[in-house]
């Protein structure tokens, strides 16, 4: 027999943005259920030290918080399960969708937390250093960089961005990119330009991710030309990564609109998607920002637009019976 589960509000992800919107729903009495995903807690799982977060004054660590934020919404009433979401039917109400377990889910409201994934280049060079110098956010970790010797390897706007941003914490940022020009606009690429404390290294691309110390950390990057194939070193204590996210909005693809990008499009100042009763919150939605107090944001928010649209359609199914 298959196992039903049905809810008024049922969350996609467990991250920052899915966990603050099953808070304020079941703080509204919406009994909510989270499936958490095949990456429980989100991004910040993999994040060490989180020093941006308010209401912390030392460095706390990312785990600990999302075990936090779970343990506030299971307090509060939130059914937290663990499944992986294979199908999606927004045609139907209430919605249906199907866990890889057999579980079947109906809710009358869904909010998609299911977030963005930052690239990386892949190499286990790379995959060693997460967390000892190499990063993809530099508005998250750059202020463990103050006074180093850092770099940023991509082209667009991201990029670009991210290495402006290093020049509030470093006097000595590399852009690494791997053609003669860059893909950022160019008023971000004039910027960069006319910035005295970025350097830019053209034609080329990281070959090795340089370890060393005790413990260990990264300590430089090896560069290979791509043109001649020759490898040089640079000397950094740390390297971000800034070549695009992927949203993970593979299930919603001809069933939402999303923009171009891939991203789930929400209406302006909400979380209201294409789909009445479907919001969206967090990274899923969000290319611009991509903080954990921002997607913890648009999770109150969602919460709050569900609300009002089930007291909404609970009105009208009281006028209609009248």
């Amino acid at each position: 027999m298959t196992n039903t589960v049905s809810t008024r509000l049922l969350v996609l992800g467990s991250g920052p943005a899915g966990l603050t919107a099953a808070i304020y729903a079941a703080r509204a009495g919406m009994s909510p259920v989270v499936v958490q995903g095949i990456q429980p807690g989100g991004q910040l799982t993999t994040t060490t030290d989180v020093e941006n977060y308010p209401g912390f004054r030392d460095v706390i660590q990312g785990p600990w918080l999302m075990e936090e934020m779970q343990a506030q919404a299971e307090h509060v009433g939130t059914r937290v399960l663990w499944d992986h979401i294979s199908e999606v039917d927004l045609t139907r109400r209430p919605f249906r969708l199907s866990g890889d377990g057999g579980t079947v889910y109906s809710c009358d409201t869904l909010v998609i937390a299911t977030g963005a994934q930052a690239r990386w280049l892949g190499l286990p060079s790379e995959e060693r250093m997460k967390g000892k110098g190499a990063s993809a956010c530099a508005t998250c970790d750059g202020y463990f960089y103050r006074g180093k010797k850092v770099a940023v390897i991509g082209g667009g706007n991201t990029a670009v961005e991210e290495a402006l941003y290093l020049t509030n914490h470093s006097h000595d940022v590399t852009l690494i990119h791997r053609r003669d020009s860059l893909r950022a606009e160019k008023i971000l690429q004039d910027r960069l330009f006319a910035n005295p404390a970025i350097k830019v290294v053209w034609h080329s691309e990281v070959a090795e991710f340089v370890a060393g110390g005790t413990p260990e950390a990264l300590v430089g990057l090896d560069l290979r030309d791509v043109r001649t194939g020759e490898i040089s070193r640079i000397d950094v204590e740390g390297a971000f990564v800034a070549i695009g996210h992927d949203p993970a909005t593979e299930l919603f693809k001809g069933k939402l609109k999303l923009d171009s990008d891939g991203y789930i499009a929400v209406e302006t100042g909400s979380t209201r998607t294409s789909v009445d009763g479907v919001f969206a919150c967090g990274d899923v939605m969000d290319k611009l920002y991509r903080q954990a107090v921002t997607a913890a944001g648009t999770g109150c928010m969602a919460a709050l637009d569900a609300e009002r649209y089930l007291a909404a359609q609970e009105y009208e199914a009281l006028q209609a019976a009248e």
